[in-house]
């Protein structure tokens, strides 16, 4: 599935979000920006080492916010490491975190100029984010930077299954 707003695309797609060729991907990461299992893992495995050295270096991320490697290996130039909620009953700021966690992805992006990014569904593996209420956060932080910026012309969000995949077009069909 694929909208345009304003000059930009977003798309939906299920598939492997390590064999993107936009400019980033975005990694679910944990606090250390170690890697670690699902998306994450998935990354380290298939950037290489130079992900993990650039971030040591970096030295780990707080949730909600972002940082940005390397690709490594990866067809994509640049990882963006994002650290998104643990959830545990939406109470306690998570569904602002996970936002904030979406929007300084696309603000970094931005700020360094690339055109495409590509997001994994955030939270919603080992942190148990509810996968219908992570959509509509997730898809509500794109639609809301593409109104109000031009620069970035390609989000897609690369889900994992088609469980995930439904529960995003069915959401974005409710946002739009």
């Amino acid at each position: 599935m694929e909208i345009i707003i304003n000059k930009g695309t977003l798309s939906l797609t299920e598939g492997d979000i390590t064999k993107q060729e936009t400019d980033a991907i975005v990694n679910a990461a944990n606090k250390s920006l170690r890697g670690g299992g699902g998306v994450d893992g998935a990354i380290h495995r298939a950037g290489g080492p130079k992900i993990l050295e650039e971030c040591i270096k970096i030295g780990g991320c707080e949730t909600g916010e972002a940082v940005i490697t390397s690709g490594g290996n990866l067809r994509a130039k640049y990882v963006i490491h994002t650290v998104g909620p643990v959830y545990r009953d939406g109470l306690h700021n998570e569904p602002n975190l996970l936002g904030t966690a979406y929007k300084n992805c696309l603000k970094l992006a931005s700020s360094k100029g690339l055109k495409s990014i590509a997001f994994p569904s955030i939270s919603t593996g080992a942190y148990r984010y509810p996968l219908e209420e992570a959509a509509g956060i997730a898809l509500s932080a794109a639609i809301n930077y593409l109104k109000e910026n031009t620069d970035i012309e390609l989000i897609r969000f690369v889900l994992f299954g088609e469980k995930a995949l439904d529960a995003y077009e069915k959401k974005l069909k409710q946002l739009i």
